[in-house]
């Protein structure tokens, strides 16, 4: 979601001079807009109303994402000349003003255009004092970090959101554990386990908690009698053993337990925690990009476009070692078909999980955005304290962008085989979600 143009080389010229002829008629007779009314009535009818809200909320999301970086370049008297929701030809605009407004073709994100964001952009000498590289250090820092403010500020307001309807999960003690869900075509599901169930003794055996039974299990193949508490009754279910999918040397019952519970909160409660859990995702996002963008994270990727199995195992100790849900998901990068169709399930089966599920992709989004390199908008923070750093005495330093303009474009390839690696896999392995 660039709030400026990646190729420092093209100047900015009136928005008719940049665009096909051919979508000039449409746009003035506001046909795009109907189209863009026709597409998300049709994926109403098509895929259902938990589609399109998940699609508003995005669209929703990424407009916020550039409206921070406009009202920020507005307040510090840039020149803003475009604002598009998405890229490629131009399906409806409006001017006010000096700035352009509109939708585009290809929903890939958004920009805004802010007239001399580097020191190669030509730009008319009487409007050199409303540019971007014009302006003090903290007016650009402001500027490029608006995007992502923006992403913390709703992610914020979600998870308080989340926390005040839903409440606080607690762990649960270890003896309270219960049957979270049972997987399809297992022996779980084939003796007659339902959720909710608690499995108290294994051939006769007591067991007091999930951690005990994946102990006390026998080999694949064996048959064991289960005593299950079900509500205030006693059962006995009798099944076979299969075969775990990680390790073969091990039994697979096919259940995924529940290890915690929700807690309601108040207003006041809500706030520390939110603020808590508002720091604890946003760790886990940087660590998760970290791990995704490292050599081997790149390098599993790859094998899992090709079809080969990963290098990395799933680790014993992993508590839900009988899960219904195995973890071959566990980390994937997600293209926007992915995010809207995981948001619609969520949206299906409880509105109150797509604050949840929401509030997680602004906190990614915000932080992704703040890698330190172009075309993100932390490259352009990194920009301005390198030149803020360089300057004294009065004397303003300004970085040659030209320099960095082939890295740039590295990582914009990078970026495009990840976005189009991430696509493929989320239509033909989507990925899935536990019950």
């Amino acid at each position: 979601m660039p709030f400026h143009q990646l190729d420092p080389n093209r100047g900015i010229q009136p928005p008719d001079q940049r665009e096909g002829l051919g979508w000039e008629s449409i746009r003035d007779e506001w046909g795009g807009l109907a189209l863009v009314a026709g597409l998300l009535t049709a994926m109403t009818v098509f895929w259902g109303v938990p589609v399109l809200v998940v699609v508003l909320a995005v669209i929703a999301m990424i407009f916020l994402h550039e409206m921070g970086h406009f009202v920020a370049a507005r307040a510090a008297g840039m020149k803003v000349t475009e604002f598009f929701l998405g890229f490629g030809p131009r399906l409806w605009s409006f001017r006010r003003g000096e700035t352009v407004y509109g939708l585009k073709a290809i929903p890939a994100g958004a920009y805004v255009r802010i007239i001399g964001m580097n020191n190669l952009e030509e730009v008319p000498p009487a409007d050199e004092h409303r540019t971007y590289r014009s302006k003090p250090f903290w007016r650009r820092l402001s500027v490029a970090v608006a995007g992502s403010t923006m992403h913390f500020l709703l992610a914020l307001v979600l998870l308080f959101s989340f926390l005040v309807v839903r409440g606080k999960v607690e762990e649960l003690p270890p003896s309270d554990w219960s049957v979270r869900s049972v997987a399809t075509d297992t022996p779980a599901e084939q003796a007659g386990l339902r959720a909710g169930d608690r499995i108290v003794a294994v051939d006769g055996n007591p067991i007091a908690s999930f951690d005990e039974l994946v102990t006390v299990l026998p080999g694949p193949g064996s048959p064991v009698s289960l005593g299950i508490q079900r509500g205030d009754d006693l059962l006995s279910f009798s099944l076979e053993l299969g075969t775990h999918p990680h390790y073969e040397d091990r039994g697979y019952v096919g259940i995924a337990p529940r290890t915690s519970r929700a807690v309601g909160m108040g207003y006041l409660e809500a706030v520390p925690e939110t603020v808590d859990t508002f720091g604890f995702l946003t760790k886990e996002s940087v660590l998760s990009i970290g791990r995704f963008f490292s050599p081997s994270g790149l390098g599993d990727f790859y094998r899992e476009l090709t079809g080969q199995p990963p290098q990395a195992t799933v680790s014993p100790a992993q508590s839900e070692t009988l899960a219904s849900e195995a973890s071959d998901d566990q980390g994937r990068i997600m293209s926007i078909v992915g995010a809207v169709r995981v948001g619609s399930i969520f949206t299906d089966n409880d509105y109150t999980s797509l604050l949840w599920f929401l509030a997680v992709l602004n906190i990614f989004i915000g932080v992704f955005n703040m890698f330190p390199l172009l075309p993100f908008d932390g490259g352009h923070v990194v920009i301005a304290t390198y030149e803020r750093l360089r300057s004294w005495r009065g004397r303003r330093y300004t970085a040659d962008v030209g320099k960095m303009v082939p890295l740039a474009y590295a990582v914009l390839f990078v970026l495009v085989f990840v976005g189009l690696g991430a696509l493929y896999l989320d239509i033909t392995d989507p990925i899935e979600i536990p019950s």
